[in-house]
């Protein structure tokens, strides 16, 4: 569909994603309506149709981002060990994660509520996060850095571990973030017996 003239597609169609994100994330995806996003925009709910096909693509196309944000920013560092590898993927998971919580709720709880095409591409990308932990294990495994016997499951526990942190860790608490990065790291690295 056209845009509307005089309209401001690089202001708008930034808006429509924000306002979705924070509705999908407080409300659930399935109890928001296309004319609460357009009313937290300010726009007439027909107007959505210029920045987004339906709440479905909304929805893919924040997990979507949310995911090449997360792999674009992950860390790559080959020349480390895997000890040390291990550690700054435990650091850069909680503070990424941290940084978007309203990002990372909607990642994990709206999985469901995708078409299947659209879960399987998500399911991808996860895949693909998950084997970037799931190869530094393998290599400490391989290296007689780690002491663990299946890396996959090591991988599941780890990223289940990490993601957890979002759920009670608050800014101002009697932690700081690098406090919890400290201790989180302490205790992954004892599970994988490095």
């Amino acid at each position: 569909m056209a845009r509307t003239a005089g309209s401001h597609s690089d202001i708008t169609g930034p808006r429509v994603r924000t306002a979705a994100l924070q509705l999908f994330a407080e409300h659930g995806f399935a109890a928001v309506s296309m004319r609460q996003i357009a009313s937290a925009v300010g726009v007439q709910a027909g107007a959505l149709y210029n920045y987004t096909a339906d709440k479905q693509s909304l929805l893919f196309d924040l997990m979507k981002t949310h995911m090449q944000d997360v792999l674009a920013a992950v860390p790559d560092t080959p020349h480390l060990t895997p000890t040390q590898q291990l550690e700054g993927f435990v650091r850069f998971h909680i503070a990424f994660h941290h940084r978007r919580p309203e990002e990372v709720f909607i990642a994990y709880m709206e999985l469901r509520n995708l078409t299947a095409d659209n879960f399987e591409i998500i399911e991808e990308l996860r895949r693909s996060y998950e084997a970037r932990l799931q190869g530094i294990l393998a290599r400490g495994i391989a290296s007689d850095d780690f002491a663990v016997e299946d890396a996959k499951i090591a991988t599941f526990a780890v990223i289940a571990m990490l993601t957890g942190v979002n759920t009670w860790f608050k800014e101002g608490g009697r932690l700081s973030l690098a406090d919890v990065q400290d201790q989180y790291w302490h205790m992954v690295r004892k599970s994988v017996g490095a």
